[in-house]
C-alpha cells in the first residue's frame, strides 16, 4: 500500500463529502473498520454498524448521512452520499501498482506464425497462441494460457495465468480474466439415441464485450449455434457457470457459484446473487435482483426483486414466511376462546 498522508478536508474534497470534526486530522493508510488504527481511514455505510463505528480506532471514517450525528471524539467523519463508492475511489489512490508485465513473447511460449500480435503485448511462459489468433495492442496473455484458433483478444485486456479461450471466441478491450477461466468450452448438449446419449454439436462461439471482469474458475460455454454473449461492463465472480446461448446484459453482476442455464437472457443491470440459479429459455428483465440460493423458474419483468425456491416477489415471500407465525397466534387465540366458552358453559 502506498504511503500517502491526507487530511479529512482533502478526503472530503475528493469524495464530495462533508467533514464533521477536525478537518486537519491526518491519515496515512486505509483499513476495515474493526482493524483500523488512528492513522488510518475506514468506512461505515449502514447505520446498523454504528456500534462498530463507536468502537473503532480509525482516525477518519467515511459514513452515511444516517450517522452524521455520531461522535467525533478522537476521529473525524466525512459524510458521503455513496460511502461504498467513495471508499473505493480512495482505495484506488492508496493501492500499490500491480506487477508490470514486460512486453514481449517468453521464449517458452508457442505462438503460431500466422497469429497477429499487436504492439506492447506480453505473452507469458508456456502460453499457446494458435493459428489465426489476433491479440491487440497492450494485451497481456499470462503464463500457461491457451488462445485457440482464430480467437480475438481486445486491446489492453489481461488474461491471468491458465486462462483458456477456445477457437473463434472473442474477448473485448480492457477486460480482466482471472486464473482458471474457461471461455468457449462446449455447451452441455445431448439427445437420446437408439444406443444412448448422442452429443449435439456446439457450433457457435462466445463473444465478450469491453470492460468485462471474470472471476477465477468461471466457465462460459460456447453456443449450440450463434453466440453466447456477455455484454459490456459485466462483472462475474468466481466459479460461475454460464451455459450455451445465454445473453448477459450490460453492467450486470453474477455472484459466486451462480448458474445460468442455456438460452436464458438477462437484461441490463441484473444482479444474480451467490448460488442462485436461472432456468433456461427465460428472460430476466432490466434491473432485476435475485437473492442468494434462489431458483428462478419463469421470466421476470424489469425491476423485480425475487427470492426463494421457486423464486417469488419479495412481498409474497415475506408474507408466506410470516404465515406460520400468524397461524400459531390464531391457534393460541382459538384455544383461549375455547377455554373461555367452556368456563362460561359450566
Amino acid at each position: 500500500m502506498k504511503q500517502i498522508t491526507m487530511t479529512a478536508a482533502q478526503i472530503s474534497e475528493i469524495v464530495n463529502g462533508t467533514v464533521c470534526g477536525d478537518p486537519q486530522r491526518e491519515i496515512s493508510g486505509i483499513s476495515g473498520i474493526k482493524d483500523a488504527s488512528k492513522d488510518q481511514l475506514s468506512f461505515v455505510s449502514n447505520k446498523k454498524y454504528e456500534e462498530m463505528l463507536n468502537s473503532s480506532a480509525a482516525g477518519i471514517v467515511l459514513v452515511c448521512k444516517d450517522l452524521a450525528g455520531a461522535s467525533t471524539e478522537n476521529r473525524s467523519l466525512v459524510i458521503c452520499d455513496n460511502v461504498d463508492y467513495a471508499f473505493a475511489k480512495l482505495t484506488a489512490l492508496f493501492a500499490e501498482e500491480p506487477p508490470a508485465f514486460v512486453p514481449g513473447i517468453h521464449p517458452t511460449a508457442a505462438v503460431d506464425p500466422s497469429a497477429k500480435i499487436g504492439a506492447n503485448v506480453s505473452i507469458g511462459a508456456n502460453a499457446v497462441v494458435e493459428a489465426g489468433a489476433q491479440i491487440a495492442d497492450n494485451a497481456v496473455i499470462g503464463a500457461l494460457c491457451y488462445i485457440g484458433h482464430d480467437v480475438s483478444i481486445g486491446a489492453g485486456t489481461i488474461l491471468y495465468p491458465s486462462v483458456t479461450v477456445m477457437y473463434r471466441c472473442t474477448v473485448g478491450a480492457k477486460c480482466i480474466i482471472h486464473p482458471g477461466v474457461v471461455i468457449g468450452a462446449d455447451g452441455f448438449g445431448f439427445v437420446p439415441g437408439p444406443q444412448g446419449l448422442v452429443k449435439v454439436p456446439q457450433t457457435g462461439i462466445v463473444t465478450i464485450g469491453n470492460d468485462v471482469e471474470i472471476g477465477a474458475n468461471t466457465t462460459i460455454d460456447r453456443a449450440r449455434f450463434g453466440k453466447t454473449v456477455i455484454k459490456d461492463n459485466v462483472k462475474i465472480d468466481d466459479q460461475v457457470m454460464v451455459a450455451h446461448n445465454v445473453v448477459v446484459g450490460e453492467s450486470s453482476i453474477l455472484v459466486a457459484q451462480a448458474g445460468i442455464a442455456g438460452s436464458a437472457e438477462l437484461g441490463r443491470g441484473v444482479i444474480i446473487a451467490g448460488q442462485a440459479g436461472v432456468n433456461g429459455h427465460i428472460t430476466i428483465g432490466d434491473g432485476c435482483q435475485v437473492a442468494g440460493t434462489s431458483s428462478v423458474v419463469k421470466s421476470l419483468p424489469p425491476g423485480q426483486i425475487v427470492l426463494g425456491t421457486p423464486a417469488e416477489p419479495q412481498r409474497d415471500f415475506l408474507g408466506r414466511l410470516a404465515l406460520p407465525k400468524k397461524v400459531q397466534k390464531l391457534d393460541a387465540k382459538i384455544k383461549e376462546l375455547e377455554a373461555k366458552i367452556k368456563e362460561l358453559s359450566k
